[in-house]
């Protein structure tokens, strides 16, 4: 199994359950984090990363950490100082139409999008309410171009867009897609060569359907437009992942493995959890479990059931821990406070 990685957190790509995976792994393994200084959340994005944004690095002796996995905005000759060489490099993406709508709900309080209504009247006339000069803007457009390190209003020329995906692909191993998720998770599997219940999880950082609402072809079509940047990114690494899929694994075997994963899956739910599934943040008993309230979305989260024994209860619990706690538990086990 790989135990180093680097694993690029997209913002709002089903990248909080990736982690919590990647967490999991990480402490049953005993393997170190790259975490930001001081228990942060976030390696003081949206600045470009630079390894002295990580609690314990020093370059008089360069301490190598297994996996880096906090929010930051790339770049590799930074990362590379913080991992060892043989680290496994990959991402998340979302389909930037979706992507743009959560972004709106999640982040409606950055510059862009704090004065209007709707994401409709946003896109009527953007540039009136986005300044590229603005230090939040990037929430507003190319999210993805800008957490892969590049400049979110760049020029879309055919030789740009082409010089962006060759450097995604120069530096990454592969990269998943959140709309095909079971399948992602047979690729992360292979990949990494980890079992099944290494890869299993519960969707973490998960919206409310009251907040969110279908979108008309039009407003699809000036999304599209106003993220051409992550379009081409999107559109690109969707094929290619389908090619690697069909390369690597073959459509027989993810048939078989996709449902054996959905199978643990509803195996573990049926063990770990009260009632069906997830559940609002105000209806969550253990307020340890309870998930971070942000913009106006309304984030869900799990009740567990009561009485689970030892083992068993430390495994679904971890599975349903929100992201900030989890984070928080695994840089107090690997940096404990002075008595």
């Amino acid at each position: 199994p790989q135990t180093d990685i680097v694993f690029l957190k997209v913002h709002k790509s089903a990248s909080s359950t990736v982690m919590n995976i990647l967490f999991r792994f990480g402490e049953s393994h005993n393997l170190t984090f790259a975490f930001p200084l001081g228990g942060g959340f976030q390696l003081y994005y949206p600045n470009h990363f630079l390894a002295r944004f990580v609690q314990g690095f020093s370059p008089r002796t360069p301490r190598r950490f297994n996996i880096l996995c906090h929010h930051m905005r790339f770049l590799q000759p930074e990362v590379q100082k913080v991992v060892p060489s043989s680290a496994v490099y990959f991402s998340i993406l979302r389909n930037p139409v979706q992507l743009m709508e959560s972004s709106f709900v999640y982040y409606k309080g950055t510059s862009a999008f704090s004065h209007v209504r709707s994401l409709e009247e946003f896109l009527s006339d953007p540039y009136r309410y986005y300044n590229p000069t603005k230090g939040d803007r990037h929430y507003a457009r190319n999210l993805m171009t800008f957490d892969f390190g590049f400049n979110p209003d760049g020029e879309v020329s055919p030789e740009r867009v082409q010089l962006m995906l060759k450097a995604i692909e120069s530096s990454f191993n592969f990269l998943l897609i959140s709309e095909y998720f079971d399948e992602s998770m047979v690729l992360l599997k292979e990949m990494l060569c980890w079992d099944l219940d290494s890869v299993v999880s519960f969707p973490l950082n998960t919206r409310d359907n009251s907040t969110k609402s279908p979108l008309k072809d039009s407003l699809v079509e000036k999304i599209k437009a106003w993220n051409r940047l992550d379009w081409e990114i999107y559109t690109h690494f969707n094929r290619t992942f389908w090619e690697r899929l069909e390369r690597d694994i073959g459509r027989e075997r993810l048939e078989r493995e996709v449902k054996a994963l959905r199978a643990r899956r509803a195996e573990l739910a049926r063990t770990c959890l009260q009632g069906t599934g997830s559940v609002a943040a105000k209806d969550i008993k253990d307020s340890s479990l309870r998930p971070l309230q942000y913009g106006s979305a309304r984030i869900l989260g799990y009740n567990l059931k009561q009485g689970l024994a030892g083992d068993t209860e430390h495994t679904c619990r971890r599975l349903v821990t929100p992201e900030l706690q989890y984070s928080s538990a695994l840089y107090k086990k690997q940096f404990p406070p002075k008595p």
